[in-house]
C-alpha cells in the first residue's frame, strides 16, 4: 500500500490529470476495497492482435506498473473451434515486443477448466444452474426481445440431483454437440438479455490445443472470464465498452461462486482507427482470399503487420498515450499513428539516398573511371549519428521526375541550361539528354564545377537540390509502397457488406537504386530515404545482401498536435 501511495502522489505532483480508471482505482484503494492492484491482458487465441489490442495491453500493463502491482498475461482459450497454436505464438511475440513485461506470469484459462467445472457443479447444487435440452434456435426464441421478456425453458425446474447427473453425463461424452447445455438460472424477465438464463457450458467434441481430448464440454466466455479473473486474484478487470452490458453477469458469476475479494470490471472505449481494417473476420477473409499475403501484411494494422512494416514499440506506445482513455467511442485519424512513427524515427535513423524511379545522369567533364568518396552526415538533425563516406562517379542515377526537357513554371530541377546542386556533392549544369525511339528520355547529360565540392559555393546560389546515387556502386532493390487498404471517404463497406478495397494499396517498384551503405541491412533495419519517406527492411522476403524495403510512412504529415 505504501508503494502505491507514493506512486499516486508522484503522478499528482507532476500535474498529470488522472483518467476515470485511475480515479476508480484510487477510490478502491482509499476505501480498502483492495490492498493492491492486479491487472491482466486476456486475449482469445483466435486471430492476430491489432492496434486496438495494443491499447488494452499497454493500459493494463501501465496501470499495474503505475500502482506497483502485478500484470498477468493470460490466454482466454475456452473455444477450441477457433483457436490455433499459431495465434498463441504470434500473440506472445506481440506482447513481448510492445514491452509489457509479464515476467513469469503467463497463464492459460484452460488450466482452470477443473475449477470452472467445480464452479458449475457448485451453482447446480445451489439451484442456480440447470441442464437444458432446447436447441440453440429454441433458446433464442425463448429469450425474448429488447421489449418483450423471455419465457422459462421447460427444463428449468429439473431437480438438483437430475441436473448433477445430466451435467456429469455431458462431461463424460454421452451427448452430441448441441444436444444439451448448462444454463445459469437467473431471470428470464430481466431487462438485460444477457441475464436471461445464459448458457454457461456447451458440448463440443473438439481437441483443445492445450488440454487435448480431456474435455468434451467447454465453458462459455461470460462464465469462464470472471472465474479466471477471480482465480488469479485480479482486482480490476479492464475491458472495452461492449462488455458493459455483460457486467451484471460478470458480477453474478463471481458472487454466486462465492469468491472472496471478487474483481471489479471497468469498461473503456475501444480504439477505432480511420481507413483501416481491424475486425478479425474481415482480416481473416483478406488472408484466405489472398488479397494480402498473411496476417502480417504491412497494409494491415495487426501488431505483427505494423512490426513488419517498420513501426516501433516506442511509436505505438506514444500513439496509445496520445489517444488517452475515454468512456465514449470515437475514431482516431490514421495520420496520428503516422505522426508518432515519424517523430520516433526522425532523430534515430540515418538518411540515405534511394532512387525509386531511376534515370541515368552522366557528368561529361568528370574523369572517366574515377570514384571519389564524399563525407556525408548520417542525420543532419542528429550529429551524434556521425557520418559515412558516399561514393561519387561520372555516371549517377537521379529520380526521373528531377529532369524535364521543357520545364513547367517554378520548376527548379534539371532542364537544359539550368544549374542545380547534387546533395553533398557538386553543382552541375544540364547540357542535354538522350531519347529512345519512342521519345522517352533515357540519359541526362550535365557538366560539373569541381570548385563546388560538398555542394557549396559562395559566389552563386541555386534553387534545386537533387539526391543521387553513383551508378557503379549502387545496388538494385525492390521497394514496396503502401496505402490504406480501404477508403472510408467512399465507405469502408460496400452495400453487400464486403470491404471497399483500394486497388492501389500496394505498389511494387523493381530496379530501384540504393546507395551501398544499406546493402547489408538486416530485417527491421530502417532508414529515411531522402525525399521519399521512412523505409524498413522486410523481414519475410529479404535475403542476405538483397534487402526488400517497405515504406513505413511518407515524409509529409497532415497531423499536428
Amino acid at each position: 500500500m505504501e508503494e502505491t501511495k507514493v506512486m499516486t502522489e508522484e503522478k499528482e505532483g507532476a500535474g498529470v490529470s488522472k483518467n476515470f480508471i485511475e480515479q476508480a482505482i484510487d477510490k478502491d484503494l482509499a476505501e480498502g476495497v483492495y490492498s493492491h492492484v492486479q491487472t491482466r491482458f486476456p486475449p482469445e487465441p483466435n486471430g492476430y492482435l491489432h492496434i486496438g489490442h495494443a491499447k488494452s495491453i499497454l493500459l493494463n500493463y501501465g496501470l499495474a506498473k503505475e500502482y506497483g502491482g502485478k500484470f498477468n498475461f493470460r490466454f482466454d482459450d475456452t473455444n477450441p473451434t477457433k483457436e490455433k497454436t499459431e495465434y498463441v505464438e504470434s500473440i506472445t511475440e506481440d506482447v513481448r515486443w510492445l514491452g509489457a513485461d509479464y515476467e513469469d506470469r503467463l497463464f492459460f484459462a484452460s488450466d482452470y477448466f477443473d475449477k470452472m467445472y467445480e464452479c458449475a457443479v457448485f451453482l447446480i447444487k445451489k439451484g442456480k444452474a440447470y441442464v437444458c435440452d432446447l436447441s440453440a434456435e429454441e433458446i433464442r426464441e425463448y429469450r425474448g426481445t429488447l421489449t418483450e421478456p423471455g419465457k422459462n425453458s421447460p427444463y428449468r425446474d429439473r431437480s438438483i440431483e437430475e441436473n448433477l447427473q445430466l451435467f456429469e453425463n455431458m462431461k463424460n461424452g454421452m451427448y452430441k454437440d448441441g444436444e444439451k447445455v448448462l444454463r445459469a438460472k437467473i431471470d428470464m424477465a430481466s431487462p438485460n438479455i444477457n441475464m436471461r438464463d445464459p448458457v454457461i457450458y456447451r458440448v463440443a467434441h473438439m481437441t483443445h490445443h492445450n488440454t487435448g481430448d480431456k474435455w468434451c464440454i467447454y465453458p462459455m466466455y461470460d462464465f469462464a472470464h470472471p472465474i479466471e479473473d477471480a482465480v488469479e486474484h485480479i482486482t480490476h478487470s479492464i475491458c472495452t465498452l461492449e462488455f458493459e452490458d455483460h457486467r451484471p453477469l460478470y458480477d453474478w458469476v463471481v458472487r454466486e461462486c462465492e469468491f472472496e475479494e471478487p474483481p471489479r470490471q471497468i469498461e473503456f472505449a475501444k480504439l477505432y482507427l480511420t481507413n483501416v481494417v481491424t475486425g478479425k473476420r474481415y482480416i481473416k477473409k483478406l488472408v484466405e482470399d489472398g488479397i494480402v499475403d498473411g496476417w502480417d501484411d504491412p497494409r494491415l494494422v495487426t501488431i505483427s503487420a505494423l512490426r513488419r512494416r517498420g513501426f516501433t514499440p516506442e511509436s505505438i506506445r506514444r500513439f496509445v498515450e496520445l489517444c488517452g482513455v475515454s468512456k465514449s467511442s470515437s475514431s482516431v485519424d490514421y495520420a496520428m499513428l503516422e505522426y508518432c512513427i515519424r517523430e520516433d524515427l526522425k532523430l534515430k535513423q540515418p538518411r540515405i539516398s534511394a532512387i525509386l524511379h531511376p534515370i541515368k545522369l552522366v557528368i561529361d567533364n568528370y574523369p572517366e573511371g574515377k570514384i571519389e568518396y564524399l563525407e556525408v552526415p548520417n542525420n543532419n538533425e542528429n550529429p551524434e549519428l556521425g557520418s559515412r563516406m558516399v561514393p561519387f562517379a561520372k555516371e549517377l542515377y537521379i529520380e526521373a521526375e528531377d529532369f524535364m526537357e521543357v520545364p513547367v513554371k517554378k520548376y527548379f530541377r534539371l532542364f537544359p541550361g539550368n544549374e542545380v546542386r547534387l546533395m553533398n556533392a557538386y553543382f552541375v549544369t544540364c547540357t542535354g539528354c538522350e531519347k529512345d525511339a519512342d521519345g522517352n528520355v533515357t540519359v541526362v547529360h550535365a557538366a560539373y564545377d569541381p570548385e563546388t565540392r560538398g555542394g557549396n559555393c559562395s559566389t552563386r546560389k541555386v534553387k534545386g537540390t537533387l539526391q543521387w546515387v553513383a551508378a557503379p556502386t549502387a545496388f538494385q532493390a525492390e521497394v514496396r509502397l503502401y496505402e490504406n487498404i480501404v477508403d472510408e471517404e467512399k465507405g469502408k463497406l460496400n452495400e453487400d457488406g464486403s470491404l471497399n478495397l483500394n486497388p492501389n494499396s500496394l505498389t511494387v517498384l523493381k530496379g530501384c537504386r540504393i546507395e551501398p551503405s544499406a546493402k547489408d541491412a538486416k530485417p527491421y533495419d530502417s532508414f529515411q530515404f531522402v525525399r521519399n519517406g521512412y523505409f524498413c527492411v522486410d523481414c519475410k522476403d529479404s535475403e542476405p545482401g538483397k534487402p526488400v524495403f517497405n515504406r513505413i510512412v511518407s515524409l509529409k504529415s497532415s497531423f499536428k498536435l
